[in-house]
């Protein structure tokens, strides 16, 4: 047996971990990642999406109105002086664009009937009868059903529209998480690279105290500076935990439970902050899921109103069918084999109707009413994106400052450190040079997620669903 030798099986082994190595290390997590997974298992998306299909339901209850219905009555004297059997089939279908409906139906009777019941006779085939009924005055162009089955089809249209602001509110909690997430990592290097800064230090000082070169009071106070900086880490670490567990509301895994981003998936630099994409502001008016709610809502009371008048309306029916029996003669004679067509009206006139005249009332009411909340709201919206738009002008103005008095900051403390290694500056102001640039560091980064957040809310209050990461 070939032994293979022990630096060759090493690397050999090297060689096939290193993918695992590779693949094994985290890719920064990203605001589309976090999106996506929000837009696909949020449970607050999920539950409104859940009412969309309710309201689908009832729409498809409200058509039921129109479902052919087919009936069949027996009567049968089983005891008594006559012993006449009738049987009848019938089936109705309402009409989609009239308040009437059109009918058929067979009927057979066998045996004697009493002279007053003496329509239930038919030849011995039986009697085949279709007829129609048609409203000519009231419930010609609306009517109770055709108005529930409007409303629910708005219906669908409003729940989609609560649907998508609910999401579009999801999302928006989404990016704030991720951002605050993103923040809180920068700050905490922000606090390691200072806190690295004064572990380097106490070693060369620890050398130059050992070496008396500088008085052991220098490497005291570096300690101090050090534990100080050190309990800024740990705050700042708390406060990405706290963020990480914040997100694990809106990133979830495939069967949507919630994941806790872990440290090594932080992103390299503050352009994480800047990945929400915000398009141009439109010079029209925003139409906001909101705002097109309330539209419907209108169409709704519109719909009703409409009902409501049509109950004013007196009722005029035009009603026709036609008849006829085959087969042999029956027990009722001959006359029942010639066709029979028979026509009528029924005429129903109101006098007081103060049902209707109230439901009117309300109908209008409740359509100015409408009106006036769409307009507050139209006007809210605009206001609402021409001061997040002010807003994130500011916060970019801002930032550019903060960048500014950072990198001056930087200046200030690189040559003071210079200084300082020179042995011609202060211990006390190299330490405050260094604390007041991380300072300007962290103040830029939070200039940067103020930016980031105004952009966020413009995206949300122009109902940016493409930026949002909702197109299905």
């Amino acid at each position: 047996m070939t032994r293979v030798p022990p630096l060759l099986g090493v690397a050999f082994l090297l060689v096939l971990m290193a993918p695992a190595a590779a693949s094994a290390q985290a890719a920064p997590l990203t605001l589309d990642e976090v999106l996506r997974s929000s837009a696909r298992s949020a449970p607050q998306i999920v539950e409104a999406l859940a009412k969309v299909r309710q309201a689908d339901g009832r729409a498809l209850s409200a058509e039921g109105a129109f479902d052919t219905v087919f009936d069949v009555d027996s009567k049968s004297r089983i005891a008594g002086y006559y012993d006449g059997t009738v049987v009848e089939g019938r089936a109705t279908r309402p009409l989609t664009g009239n308040g009437g409906y059109v009918y058929g139906g067979y009927r057979a009777s066998r045996g004697s009937f009493p002279v007053y019941e003496d329509q239930a006779y038919t030849n011995r085939l039986g009697e085949a009868k279709v007829g129609a009924l048609f409203a000519l005055l009231r419930d010609r162009v609306i009517d109770e059903r055709r108005t529930r089955r409007t409303i629910a089809g708005t219906e669908i249209d409003v729940a989609r529209f609560e649907a998508e602001m609910v999401a579009i509110g999801v999302q928006r909690r989404a990016v704030d998480a991720y951002q605050a997430w993103v923040a809180a990592g920068l700050r905490l290097r922000a606090y390691r690279d200072l806190s690295q800064m004064a572990e380097r230090r106490r070693s060369a000082i620890g050398r130059l105290v050992t070496l008396g070169a500088r008085p052991e009071i220098l490497l005291v106070e570096n300690d101090q500076n050090l534990v100080r900086r050190r309990a800024l880490t740990v705050r700042a670490e708390q406060d990405v935990a706290s963020a990480a567990n914040a997100l694990s509301l809106y990133l979830r895994d495939e069967a949507g439970a919630p994941v806790t981003v872990s440290d090594d998936r932080m992103p390299a630099d503050a352009g994480a902050l800047a990945a929400l994409s915000v398009a141009a502001t439109r010079a029209g008016p925003v139409e906001r899921p909101d705002y097109r709610a309330v539209l419907a809502r209108i169409d709704q009371a519109t719909s009703r109103l409409a009902l409501a008048e049509n109950d004013l309306s007196p009722r005029l029916d035009l009603r026709g069918e036609v008849g006829k029996d085959v087969g042999p003669v029956g027990l009722g004679g001959p006359s029942r084999t010639p066709l029979e067509a028979a026509i009528g009206f029924r005429l129903s006139v109101p006098l007081q109707n103060r049902a209707a005249r109230g439901r009117v009332a309300e109908a209008r009411a409740e359509i100015d009413a409408l009106g006036q909340r769409s307009r507050f709201l139209r006007d809210q919206i605009t206001v609402e994106v021409q001061g997040v738009v002010i807003a994130v002008g500011a916060a970019e103005r801002l930032a550019s400052i903060a960048d500014e008095e950072r990198q001056l900051a930087e200046r200030l403390a690189a040559a003071e450190r210079r200084r300082f290694e020179l042995g011609s500056a202060d211990f006390f102001l190299v330490n405050q040079r260094e604390e007041t640039a991380t300072d300007a560091r962290v103040r830029l980064i939070d200039a940067q997620a103020r930016i980031a957040s105004a952009r966020a809310e413009l995206v949300a209050a122009t109902a940016d669903r493409t930026a949002l990461r909702l197109i299905r």
